[in-house]
């Protein structure tokens, strides 16, 4: 259980930090809200590959996305305040 906890959080840093250099614009947040953002990614991309049938390469494009998607929700969200 430890090492599938360290291995969302590792996974979450990976796909947080991809997502954040694929896409356009400053992201002014800090490192822990990219680690859960890209965990968040990952839970996303990995229910969605399991319910379509998806190859691991596309698990990850698909967390990557999720990520993304993520990313711009949370800026929308920011910017309402």
């Amino acid at each position: 259980m430890f090492g599938g906890i360290l291995g969302y959080i590792f996974g979450g840093l990976v796909i947080g930090i991809l997502a954040r250099l694929i896409k356009p614009g400053a992201d002014p947040i800090g490192w822990i809200l990219t680690i859960v953002l890209g965990i968040a990614g990952a839970v996303i991309g990995g229910w969605a590959a399991g319910n379509f049938g998806l190859s691991r390469v596309l698990t990850w494009v698909v967390a990557i996305a999720a990520a993304i998607v993520l990313l711009f929700v949370y800026e929308a969200m920011r910017k309402k305040k």
